[in-house]
């Protein structure tokens, strides 16, 4: 494939519609233990091992040197770094006031794309993990062939743990401020330097799943459609504020500095919960899917019965049903698998990302390729 005429300039790193409410399948209804969702913590945000499997990647290429040319975010947010790894999939750095440090955000652009073309392009946001990083919707899935096929643009940012949203910091706020980075910031720089249109979508897994719940309610009218696979999609359901403490204390945070210390500061757990904020993703395409039996799935690796990642997707089941049936009292149409059998890994998020894929596609009119 030829490389696009009017490349985005390299700068040198310094280094530094929807259907109506439907049920796939249903797995068998279980119990949640609090026990158990406490002993899951260390996954309960996507701190499962990932997937061996990775797409083949070609030696990093990197483009000719060039004038920088970055226009910048409202907060002064710039690109600062562009290393072209093919024609068709870069890694941006990002200087970011909103975290107070630069990270970077993966990008695939469409066939045919240009830096300075007349039109834009409809875009999908991928959001990972906790244990996760930028790199690792292309690494573990199929997500850059997927869109090779559709006239659209991926981006995905890094989160680093910081959990969708602005840090609460014991009320004072301030940095990291992810949700920040994500919705402006990172919104901001693709439209002003990449052709990055306004019509969005939004996938996630795990942690991920919860930011593009969170951000597609807390931001009206910036998502189409967003897509949860096996995300916290109720906050506040029994045993999963303790499994979110113990999951980011794991990770050598303060836990109580990021929505808040439960029940406490449950107004701004409240205002960053899917549950709690349901009623504002009325008219916003959705779809959420989750195991719930604690057992392997469909090439999932043979691991203990105890295996973290098996027991977190028992809780992660058991919040999702919940959300569900907050939507159901509500008469928001959605679309949910909750499936039985599965593990909390990319085996599971691999099968949903690819089955919902052509509907996030039609939700932003990102057409077809044709080979």
């Amino acid at each position: 494939m030829p490389v696009p005429d009017r490349p985005l300039p390299n700068v040198p790193d310094p280094g530094g519609p929807p259907p109506a409410a439907s049920a796939r399948s249903a797995g068998p209804r279980r119990a949640l233990a609090v026990g158990a969702a406490a002993a899951a913590c260390a996954v309960a945000l996507g701190l499962a091992a990932p997937a061996a499997s990775a797409r083949p990647m070609d030696g990093a290429q990197t483009r000719p040197s060039a004038a920088a040319v970055s226009v910048k975010a409202a907060d002064g947010a710039q690109i600062t770094a562009t290393t072209w790894l093919s024609d068709r999939e870069v890694d941006l750095t990002v200087n970011s006031p909103a975290l107070g440090k630069s990270v970077k955000v993966r990008v695939l652009v469409p066939q045919g794309w240009s830096a300075d073309a007349s039109r834009t392009w409809p875009v999908l946001y991928a959001l990972h993990g906790g244990n996760d990083d930028y790199t690792s919707w292309t690494t573990n899935s199929d997500i850059a062939t997927w869109a090779a096929g559709y006239d659209v643009m991926v981006v995905m940012p890094e989160a680093a743990n910081g959990s969708y949203t602005d840090w609460y910091n014991y009320g004072m706020g301030g940095n990291p401020r992810w949700e920040t980075f994500h919705t402006q910031e990172v919104r901001q720089l693709l439209e002003a330097n990449l052709r990055a249109g306004d019509a969005r979508a939004v996938i996630g897994n795990s942690s991920g799943g919860q930011g593009a719940f969170d951000y597609a309610a807390r931001h009206p009218g910036l998502f189409k459609y967003a897509a949860s696979l096996s995300g916290i999609l109720s906050m506040r359901y029994p045993g999963i504020p303790a499994m979110l403490m113990m999951t980011n204390a794991a990770s050598g945070q303060d836990p109580n500095a990021i929505w808040g210390i439960p029940l406490l500061n449950d107004a701004n757990w409240a205002a960053h919960d899917p549950k709690a904020l349901a009623d504002k993703l009325r008219g916003v395409g959705l779809f959420f899917s989750s195991g719930t039996t604690g057992k392997p799935g469909p090439g999932d690796p043979q691991v203990a019965p105890w295996d973290i990642g098996l027991l977190s997707e028992i809780a992660v089941g058991a919040e999702n049903k919940d959300f569900q049936q907050q939507l159901d009292r509500l008469g928001i149409p959605y679309t949910a698998h909750i499936y039985g059998d599965g593990r909390h890994n990319w085996p599971a998020w691999r099968r949903e990302a690819q089955f919902i894929w052509p509907t996030l596609m039609q939700s932003i009119g990102a057409s077809a390729v044709q080979s």
